[in-house]
């Protein structure tokens, strides 16, 4: 699925985040301590290589929301955002710091002149946020912050499986249909 607004085409896909070879920077759903675990952080860690934990290890640790930047090592981008998102049900307020995780993210694209983000479904996972209410959050973002976007002209989202795409395509489309009206 492809939606383009204000010039900034958002993708949505099933895949898988370190095989993205067409974006400057995929997004790590990272740990506090920016180390390899397991989900998208073990995914990208194992596939950078063991230069991304050391080039992390004085940037950690990160507190939910914040996003930090690295090199993308023995991946096929060029970077690697890293994002600590909040866990459901104890770190509060849980929509707005997952809010902070995609916008503090899109900062650093900015700041960096990195034009196109490869994102994971932040905090769904080990972190347990539900899927659909984390989709809306994602999505909402994304429309929010694409007009005032200079440098990032592609966002994708890069689902693992057909639940997590399915959650963010009606999200997505119902956040449009809502814009629109």
């Amino acid at each position: 699925m492809t939606h383009t607004e204000a010039g900034v085409t958002i993708e949505l896909v099933e895949g898988n985040i370190v095989k993205q070879d067409d974006v400057d920077a995929v997004v790590n759903a990272a740990n506090a301590q920016l180390r390899t675990g397991g989900g998208v952080a073990g995914a990208i860690h194992d596939a950078a290589g063991p230069g991304l934990t050391e080039e992390t290890r004085p940037l950690a640790p990160i507190q939910p929301g914040e996003a930090v930047l690295s090199g993308g090592h023995e991946l096929p981008n060029d970077y690697v955002i890293h994002v600590l998102g909040p866990v459901y049900g104890r770190d509060e307020p849980s929509d707005e710091l997952l809010r902070a995780c995609y916008e503090n993210a899109l900062d650093r694209a900015e700041e960096n002149h990195i034009a196109s983000v490869a994102f994971p479904a932040i905090s769904t996972g080990a972190f347990g946020f539900p899927t659909k209410d984390a989709a809306r959050i994602a999505g909402k973002t994304v429309l929010d912050r694409a007009p005032s976007l200079r440098v990032v002209t592609l966002i994708r989202f890069v689902l693992f499986d057909g639940a997590a795409f399915d959650a963010h395509r009606e999200a997505l489309s119902a956040l449009r249909t809502r814009e629109e009206q």
